[in-house]
């Protein structure tokens, strides 16, 4: 039998970074197309991008709600980075025009926290996968969520490798200011894994709730939790 490593907690990740709030976009038009799907068995496969996907008027709803409650927060954000996709663009857009008078921050639009990349089964519910490669969808199955990465397309490692890189070049150029990521479940969730530091256990994968707000502040050179997946201001 082999001789137990020795264990030590995760080395916490040094940052100069203020603090990290990361919110989910609002819910889009997939959202609510997988939701139906797995409910009823459709197995349609719509056409067009999953990049392109647009909110649901609740989406937007949701989105100008956590821009009202942004807006009246103290301490917001300095520096905002984007998700490419149309549905984390307009979240921010609509969020954005509820601080009035107040000045909106800048905001970059980043490729590394776009969503998630399902390759060739991009825009697939579970039940369009299914019916589209059984066998696949078994080999999914039979993995581990955290390494599962579909042909042409992403594990959740994956999205954490890229996410790593993100928060260290932050890290060197914007020291010392409070940025807000708008971008995907998948993207909060790399996000409080490598924050947690070298050595975190893989997370499970919870649900991570449209318009949701997490928050990392810095306390001696460490972002630490602060709220996860909070949908109070909604």
């Amino acid at each position: 039998m082999p001789t137990p490593l020795p264990s030590l907690p995760p080395l916490p990740t040094v940052t100069r970074l203020a603090s990290v709030t990361v919110v989910r976009h609002g819910e889009s038009e997939a959202n609510v197309r997988y939701r139906r799907a797995v409910e009823t068995g459709d197995v349609a496969v719509p056409e067009g991008r999953t990049e392109d996907t647009p909110l649901t008027a609740l989406g937007e709803e949701q989105a100008a709600a956590f821009g009202r409650w942004l807006a009246q927060a103290g301490g917001g954000p300095e520096l905002v980075v984007c998700s490419p996709y149309v549905r984390a663009r307009r979240t921010w857009e609509l969020a954005a025009g509820e601080f009035g008078e107040r000045a909106v921050p800048p905001v970059v639009v980043e490729e590394r926290v776009r969503d998630r990349e399902n390759g060739v089964f991009a825009l697939h519910s579970p039940p369009a996968w299914r019916a589209a490669d059984p066998e696949e969808w078994a080999r999914r199955e039979r993995s581990e969520e955290w390494t599962y990465r579909p042909p042409g397309g992403e594990s959740l490692a994956d999205v954490a490798l890229r996410v790593r890189g993100l928060l260290g070049d932050l890290d060197a150029v914007a020291a010392g200011r409070r940025v807000l990521i708008v971008a995907h479940d998948a993207v909060a969730l790399a996000v409080a894994y490598v924050l947690e530091g070298i050595g975190a256990p893989v997370p499970d994968r919870p649900q991570v709730a449209n318009a949701s707000v997490s928050t990392w502040h810095n306390e001696g050179g460490r972002l630490v939790p602060g709220v996860w997946n909070s949908t109070g201001h909604l």
